[in-house]
């Protein structure tokens, strides 16, 4: 088991900036690959960035890119993720997720979750 929690969000203005963190404990987080997700009201849970289980390889969604950085500190067993010039579009509920298989965008086959922290960008 991999327990997840997130943490960082809130209310920001149109362009500005925040820092989102997700604490792992549990089994070993160094050898999963980790990804975040946002789900806006009424739309799916969509992919929103990805990285490696050594932090590597990072992989986005188009949407964001140029935007947003993941990154990772396996010693503190955190994954970041950092927004950049935020859009009222950004707005959703952001989850971070554990899966022992890399290179996945597919939230379905990711093996744990978190419990999200609501990101609000106001126009």
């Amino acid at each position: 088991q991999v327990q997840l929690v997130e943490s960082g969000g809130g209310l920001v203005q149109a362009g500005g900036s925040l820092r989102l963190s997700c604490a792992a404990s549990g089994r070993t987080f160094s050898i999963y690959a980790m990804g975040w997700f946002r789900q806006a009201p009424g739309k799916e849970r969509e992919f929103v960035a990805g990285i490696n289980w050594s932090g590597h390889t990072t992989y986005y969604a188009d949407s964001v890119k140029g935007r947003f950085t993941i990154s990772r500190d396996n010693a503190k067993n955190t994954v970041y993720l950092q927004m950049n010039s935020l859009k009222p579009e950004d707005t959703a509920v952001y989850y971070c997720a554990a899966d022992i298989t890399p290179y996945t965008v597919v939230a379905r086959q990711y093996d744990y979750w978190g419990q999200g922290t609501q990101v609000t960008v106001s126009s």
